[in-house]
């Protein structure tokens, strides 16, 4: 294999380029139209009723959290996940607590979230890990019943959907969804995010806080002496996104579709190639679950292949194949170990999944002959 083929890779075609050259000709490069018209799509896509783009997906999170005005207190999130859906947590002074995760989905477990639930529990932000939902109807149902705010955390999952057809984003179980648009995963704006929610209340207080906490909106001010009036009614930061990423994102929004049934279709071919080899366990779908698949995780016994996942990965980068681990457990970064006073051990279903786990390489512009390639490296490798 001549060229390198990435762990996870943009698709970006003319009429992308198109949609973005005819932006960077208007009038407006950001603070525009093109903003607007991409949340508008975004809503109609989901079904949700609100929908907020901001700078990326940790801002998305950052703000989803602060909207609820939670005050002090604890959060629960999955340690099985980038350290930004434990860090809003953080930002927003909550104790970032953790609930371990199932063995199969690798998704956060409702039967660990409820022994980690206090009096002091805000909120949980359930990750949808690698594109499949997390129990949401579940957790949702546990957490009304507490009087506890659900964010879904769907990085991984826009284009995802619930058994019962509703899309991931719909906010049917969840309060807020956040959204990354990172080149990696399944649409990108280059970097962006959004928030999408039902709660018009929630909905304005993100449009203060994601600029500066200004508003000039007239019913809402407390004077309103001339048009160039403004208030500064929160503290807010400036995490807008541009018209020129919003652009893109309409026109990526448009083959979403597409992108997620390529996906589905790599993800086959993984299965049907690894599924009987020993030492390595395939990604489990929940029956009636429709996953986008952002990322493809294979479990590899290491041990028992005689090769540490170091030596797999290089031997892979060799061969011109890319590989990532998602993640190592939030609660073990330094920063988290020092501060809350987590430890090996902790959880230990989400320490022992993330010592077998490898992401190979998933994107819809992957060719066949670049699939079929993978495969055959890591047949050899696992052999």
């Amino acid at each position: 294999m001549n060229s390198f083929i990435a762990y996870g890779k943009q698709w970006l075609d003319d009429d992308d380029i198109a949609e973005v050259v005819q932006t960077l000709k208007s009038d407006f490069l950001t603070q525009g139209p093109k903003i607007e018209e991409f949340e508008q799509a975004i809503c109609k896509y989901t079904g949700a009723k609100h929908c907020v783009a901001v700078s990326n997906g940790t801002a998305a999170l950052h703000l989803a959290v602060l909207a609820l005005n939670l005050g002090n207190g604890e959060g629960i999130t999955t340690p099985n996940t980038f350290v930004a859906s434990a860090n809003c947590l953080a930002y927003c002074g909550l104790t970032p607590a953790f609930a371990d995760i199932r063995e199969d989905t690798c998704n956060i477990d409702l039967v660990e979230i409820k022994k980690r639930v206090t009096d002091k529990t805000k909120v949980i932000v359930a990750v949808d890990f690698a594109g499949q939902v997390a129990d949401l109807e579940e957790i949702y149902d546990f957490a009304k019943s507490k009087g506890i705010y659900v964010i879904e955390d769907a990085a991984h999952s826009i284009g995802s959907s619930f058994a019962d057809g509703s899309k991931v984003g719909s906010n049917k179980y969840s309060d807020l969804t956040t959204f990354s648009f990172h080149p990696v995963k399944t649409i990108t704006t280059g970097e962006g995010g959004a928030i999408t929610t039902n709660d018009e209340k929630i909905y304005k207080q993100l449009l203060l806080l994601r600029s500066h906490g200004i508003t000039k909106d007239p019913a809402i001010l407390s004077q309103n002496p001339g048009p160039w009036y403004y208030e500064m009614q929160d503290l807010g930061f400036n995490y807008r996104i541009t018209d020129i990423q919003a652009a893109l994102g309409l026109s990526q929004l448009r083959k979403l579709d597409k992108f997620a049934a390529r996906r589905r279709e790599i993800v086959d071919k993984y299965n049907k190639a690894f599924a009987k080899l020993p030492n390595v366990v395939t990604p489990y779908e929940k029956p009636g679950v429709g996953s986008a698949f952002h990322l493809y995780v294979l479990k590899i016994d290491f041990a028992k292949i005689g090769k540490t996942r170091k030596e797999v990965m290089e031997e892979l980068r060799k061969n011109n194949v890319g590989s990532q681990v998602h993640y190592i457990p939030a609660h073990l970064q330094p920063y988290y170990q020092d501060t809350y006073g987590y430890k090996v051990g902790d959880y230990p279903v989400a320490e022992a999944y993330y010592e077998q786990c490898l992401s190979l390489p998933l994107y819809p512009k992957m060719t066949d002959v670049e699939v079929n390639f993978v495969i055959q490296k890591i047949k050899i490798l696992v052999s």
